[in-house]
């Protein structure tokens, strides 16, 4: 098997794992269950590992200012690696972390991530 291609098969059960850990956060959540771990850290014991600076952020604009964006609007997200363990950490802090002076939220959609810089 090439390196290209694991790399995709990789890519593509990290999706699927975030996919299932985000829906199985929503339905603990409905029910009123609390989870203390996230499924990577506890299947590693690991802390989450990611560079947001690896995520092609797209600049816009609401009606809170500017801020950053990934993916674009009405644009599917590329399953990157670092994007899915941002979004497997903001799914275990309830949607919203801080992170080296920037402040990162979750949108409604499940999918999209923001960011823009912390308030001081």
């Amino acid at each position: 098997m090439s390196e290209e291609l694991e790399e995709i098969i990789t890519d593509y059960a990290n999706a699927v794992e975030a996919a299932a850990f985000n829906m199985k956060s929503r339905i603990a959540k409905k029910h009123g269950v609390q989870t203390e771990k996230t499924e990577v850290q506890q299947t590693t014991g690991e802390p989450i590992k990611y560079n947001p600076e690896n995520i092609p952020w797209v600049r816009a604009e609401g009606k809170n200012g500017i801020y950053e964006r990934y993916p674009a609007y009405q644009q599917k997200p590329a399953m990157l690696t670092d994007y899915i363990n941002l979004l497997a950490d903001l799914t275990t802090h309830n949607g919203k972390l801080q992170r080296s002076g920037l402040f990162y939220w979750k949108f409604p959609d499940g999918s999209t991530i923001g960011r823009k810089p912390s308030k001081k």
